[in-house]
């Protein structure tokens, strides 16, 4: 999902309201705040679409409804055909109140027809959705339904004020039918719901408005977390002092590669590489080494056969990134628990984490300074749930994840989250190419050689997973989504780490 720069700070619905509540306190009126959103929403749409001439604007009969107002009411100022569709039953009108109503008002001094909606063609050639806004709570019903799916159908572009019609503003997640935009502006706060989940297939590309709230409006409201962007690159990796030696840029350890996946820690030493790590060793199968030295004869590589010959290059690494391709057999038990054990930073992927859950689970297996990355699946094991549950509250369930440990928790998928105990950071980059194996051995790596340089375990899982995405994002740019494999990330992935 491509967007416009963002602000870094993410609300929730309650949130955002209370940002609202604060700006008219502060003085600005919510009109005014509603007129100031519905001339953002066309400013942007006309740069997006210049040679527009008929537009269909469906409104509901809340705050949302009232942006569009605004919206039809600029669309006829300047000349364009604009077909108004209110979407409710014949007491429609009687129903507008507060600041939705005043918009109302100025749309009927325009004289501006409307009809009530009732499955009628749209004549625009864009749909604007000013349907449903963030207060909607459980599925939406008719005749919303109905409507948005007319628009879904239609294969017209379509931009949404604020969130997309039937998208839950908190979790990204759809209720029941969501509004496919082509464009969403919102306004005042971003919505985390927006940006993870099934947000990201529904928002099109986001814009961002503040409305010209002031920063005391801000900073009287609590943030539920913040968004990870290119910024944090330069600020946690500013450029290297010319003294600087492979010693002092820190020493990974990969730990796995049984029988039959010996890729897999290949793939995570390379990204712990390309990523700046000074010196990387990996511990897998004997069988793999003469494979592992081929593909990336800068490693150190040993072969281990169990737990006991893993502890003396424990003692000599920085960081511990332990599951790539490790597997659920003894041998992978083993070496598991003897870097469990060891007091090191971890990073805890795939099998690692199929393996603590076979155990029981964490139980006092806990470490602060360790960082578990599991996807959905994995996450619903751990948590003993369902994937449907981890998926409909990704928030509550990353902040379930690291209470289970005490660690840094990222939970994968669109919009990645990780939480540090203190605060839940969103990565908005990434792309469906990455949906091939080794994507998740690629993080590992890269999140290790960070924590290795000397990141904190949050920074580093932060930024690890925005570096991983936007190297996705590039190569896709160069030869599309399709196709795609982990390792096309490595000259992407150096660039980015060096702020190019």
């Amino acid at each position: 999902m491509p967007h416009s720069e963002l602000p870094a700070s993410l609300y929730t619905a309650e949130q955002t309201r209370a940002l609202d509540q604060a700006a008219i306190n502060s003085g600005v009126p919510g009109f005014k705040l509603m007129q100031r959103a519905g001339h953002a929403a066309f400013d942007r749409l006309r740069h997006c679409w210049p040679d527009l001439r008929r537009i269909t604007v469906l409104c509901g009969g809340g705050n949302n409804g009232g942006d569009g107002f605004v919206v039809a009411v600029l669309a006829q100022r300047l000349g364009l055909q604009v077909q108004l569709l209110c979407v409710g039953d014949e007491h429609f009108v009687e129903g507008l109140t507060g600041e939705a109503l005043q918009a109302w008002n100025g749309l009927r001094e325009e004289s501006i027809p409307y009809q009530i909606f009732a499955g009628q063609p749209f004549t625009g050639e864009l749909i604007v959705d000013a349907l449903l806004g963030t207060g909607i709570t459980g599925s939406v019903r008719e005749p919303f339904l109905t409507a948005i799916l007319q628009v879904n159908r239609s294969g017209l572009p379509v931009v949404a004020l604020d969130i997309p019609s039937g998208l839950c503003s908190d979790t990204g997640a759809v209720l029941g039918v969501a509004i496919r935009a082509d464009m969403t502006v919102t306004f005042i706060g971003v919505k985390r719901g927006l940006l993870t989940h099934q947000g990201p297939e529904h928002v099109g590309e986001l814009f961002f408005d503040s409305l010209r709230v002031g920063d005391d409006v801000y900073e009287s409201v609590e943030v539920a977390g913040f968004i990870t962007g290119a910024d944090d690159v330069s600020h946690l990796l500013p450029p290297r002092d010319r003294a600087t030696h492979k010693g002092s840029c820190g020493h990974v350890l990969v730990v796995g590669g049984d029988f039959g996946m010996g890729g897999a820690a290949i793939m995570a030493a390379q990204a712990a590489g390309r990523c700046g790590a000074g010196l990387v060793t990996v511990a897998t199968r004997a069988e793999h080494l003469s494979a592992l030295l081929t593909r990336y004869p800068e490693a150190m590589a040993v072969g281990v056969r169990s737990g006991t010959e893993l502890e003396p290059y424990i003692e000599k690494a920085d960081v511990l990134v332990v599951g790539p391709g490790l597997g659920k057999n003894a041998w992978g038990e083993q070496l598991l628990m003897k870097a469990l054990s060891s007091g090191k930073p971890l990073v805890l992927d795939a099998d690692a984490l199929n393996l603590i859950n076979h155990r029981g689970g964490f139980g006092q297996l806990k470490g602060s300074n360790w960082v578990i990355t599991p996807h959905p699946g994995e996450a619903a094991r751990l948590l003993e749930c369902s994937v449907a549950d981890v998926q409909a509250d990704r928030f509550s369930s990353v902040v379930a994840l690291q209470s289970a440990f005490d660690g840094v928790a990222l939970l994968k998928g669109p919009g990645t989250l990780s939480f540090d105990g203190d605060a839940i950071h969103l990565n908005p980059t990434g792309n469906p190419g990455m949906a091939s194996g080794g994507m998740g051995d690629m993080l590992s790596g890269v999140i290790g050689a960070l924590m290795a340089q000397g990141l904190s375990s949050g920074d580093a899982t932060r930024l690890g997973a925005w570096l991983h995405g936007a190297a996705a994002d590039r190569n896709a740019e160069l030869n599309g989504a399709r196709g795609m494999q982990a390792t096309d990330l490595l000259a992407q992935l150096r660039l980015l780490v060096n702020g190019m």
